[in-house]
């Protein structure tokens, strides 16, 4: 079975130019940029799927759904992941259903085979009629065959393929590049409107040069201050314009540390939710300290944030640094032991940051010539030119290991 598609200029245009693109997806609250209205412009005109590679939660997959709200289109959804086959993603026969109908046939089936002689003349007959039973009754069409088979235009969404397998995007190809899937036991389906394919990639891995170049491409990034203010305006979160402006320069500095995750959009938004239920009119480090799970959702992330939180809401606040000591005695302390009063204390629970710093610093050439030994006490007439002695990699450490409970000792 072939079905003959209708040409892509057959079917009329949704939008007359990116800027009409523009002005729809933002009456779905979709904030677009010039670049990424044109590309879903040529898309729509085009007739080609339009692969998004990007960060999580700049807006991929809710540009698929807002294509789909703006042009009046349903919505399929392909979502992707690791060990998933082609029947979950293509079609699958009805088993169940097959059997079912068998059970109920039975007597007719027998009435088929009555007047056979052999075994092979009643497989012969039975095989003259599996027709019945490989039919698109029987059929279970899975997202890419429904978008195909649809009668009315559809969008296609194919969400994370870079989480499929290899052998998925081989099976994605035909679909994507003559917008058609083959059935073995029935033939060739033709979509007589060609949907709109959006296929979004999170970049965990490399997608295939074939699959890539059958498809348009496009890249989100985070937007910029001004649009990303925009695009929180669009969605009405409560909060007042000065405080949602206020955080979108903070969520900004917070992609510029070294987080595990850095805060999407949807959390941006999520963010100035929550600020809003709680009344918040007056950002400030303790109230942002409080809630910044809501964009950072792993522990090293939040710890991070935390600290970095009183500098971008205040870049002239001194933040204390968290791994000093702590002592506040008034007077000078030597590394490695303290002398109060005449008193010597240890300090046991040094940790193992300040170690690594000293031991760091203890090399060759941080003090005089007299420090490592170079003119010992008993030779005051030592030539002042006498070749200096090399000291061993880690001799200095060494020397604060042995040497915790009292004044350090001089290598000899």
């Amino acid at each position: 079975m072939t079905v003959q598609p209708v040409p892509a200029d057959a079917v009329p245009p949704v939008f007359d130019s990116p800027d009409d693109v523009a002005r729809a997806f933002a009456d779905q609250g979709y904030i677009t940029d010039r670049r990424l209205a044109t590309t879903t412009f040529v898309m729509t005109r085009l007739a080609k799927p339009l692969l998004l590679e990007g960060p999580a939660g700049v807006g991929k997959t809710e540009l698929a759904k807002t294509l789909a709200a703006a042009t009046g289109r349903r919505l399929l959804r392909l979502q992707c992941y690791e060990g998933q086959d082609e029947t979950k993603a293509l079609y699958e026969w009805d088993y169940g259903k097959q059997l079912l109908y068998t059970q109920i046939l039975r007597d007719k089936a027998a009435e088929l085979l009555e007047d056979t002689d052999t075994l092979e003349d009643a497989v012969d007959r039975i095989a003259g009629a599996d027709s019945a039973f490989f039919n698109e009754r029987f059929l279970a069409p899975r997202p890419l065959l429904e978008a195909i088979r649809s009668e009315e235009p559809v969008v296609l969404l194919i969400d994370e393929v870079d989480r499929a397998d290899e052998a998925l995007e081989a099976v994605l190809l035909e679909m994507l590049a003559e917008y058609q899937v083959s059935v073995p036991e029935l033939g060739t389906f033709v979509a007589k409107q060609p949907p709109y394919v959006v296929l979004t990639s999170n970049n965990t891995r490399d997608l295939s040069a074939a699959l890539k170049r059958r498809c348009l491409h496009l890249f989100l990034e985070y937007p910029d201050a001004e649009r990303e203010l925009e695009i929180l305006r669009s969605k009405e979160t409560g909060l007042d314009d000065a405080a949602a402006q206020r955080l979108v320069g903070i969520v900004r500095g917070l992609r510029g540390l070294d987080l595990r995750k850095a805060p999407s959009i949807s959390e941006t938004i999520d963010w100035a939710r929550t600020l809003a239920v709680l009344g918040v009119s007056e950002l400030d480090a303790g109230v942002l300290a409080d809630t910044v799970s809501v964009v950072a959702k792993y522990e090293r992330d939040v710890e991070r944030s935390r600290e970095a939180l009183p500098r971008l809401v205040d870049p002239n606040a001194t933040v204390p640094d968290s791994r000093q000591h702590g002592h506040e005695h008034g007077h000078p302390h030597s590394h490695g032991s303290h002398t109060h009063g005449g008193h010597t204390h240890d300090h046991d629970h040094e940790d193992d940051d300040g170690r690594r710093v000293r031991a760091a610093k203890d090399r060759p050439g941080r003090h005089d010539k007299n420090y490592y030994g170079q003119t010992a006490p008993s030779e005051p007439d030592a030539p002042a030119a006498a070749a200096p002695k090399q000291v061993r990699a880690g001799q200095g450490a060494r020397s604060f290991a042995g040497n915790r409970g009292g004044a350090r000792r001089r290598p000899v």
